[in-house]
């Protein structure tokens, strides 16, 4: 694979990459090299400074890569608590009587709200036997209980 600097004839400059040398020159004379900002087919390659693998460089990469890797885990622990706030104020949490309370919502029993609690695998594979709509919560997104249903 080779990366091109290019550049198109409205100054627009971007990057992209080719399995060739031939590849681009192949594309760019059937016309298929196209600016991503205004369509036009009139890109040439630009003038592009050597990629040099350098210790500094390299220091660079994983300074970056690092960084990244910690906004990512950020983000995913604050979507993650937004989940779980939401979760806290809208569902009724009913700890080991989980089973028996979606149950008696499916059949009508008792009057459908969002819960959530704990089912061993087979209570879960009943719920799914029954047409019970259950998905597993995932102990990042399960809140602290405050109070069990009794």
């Amino acid at each position: 694979m080779i990366r091109y600097a290019l550049i198109c004839d409205h100054d627009h400059s971007f990057e992209a990459w080719f399995g060739s040398i031939k590849d681009y020159d192949e594309q760019a004379a059937r016309g298929d090299v196209i600016c991503p900002y205004c369509q036009t087919t009139k890109v040439e390659k630009a003038i592009m400074a050597p990629n040099i693998s350098t210790a500094r460089r390299k220091e660079a990469v994983v300074e970056q890569q690092a960084l990244a890797k910690r906004k990512a885990t950020a983000m995913m622990n604050e979507a993650a608590q937004t989940i779980r706030k939401e979760i806290e104020e809208t569902c009724d949490y009913v700890g080991d009587r989980f089973t028996d309370e979606a149950l008696s919502m499916h059949y009508g029993e008792k009057d459908e709200r969002p819960i959530y609690g704990e089912a061993t695998p087979d209570q879960a594979k009943t719920l799914v036997e029954e047409g019970v709509g259950i998905a597993p919560l995932p102990d990042v997104l399960t809140p602290k209980p405050k109070e069990k249903l009794n």
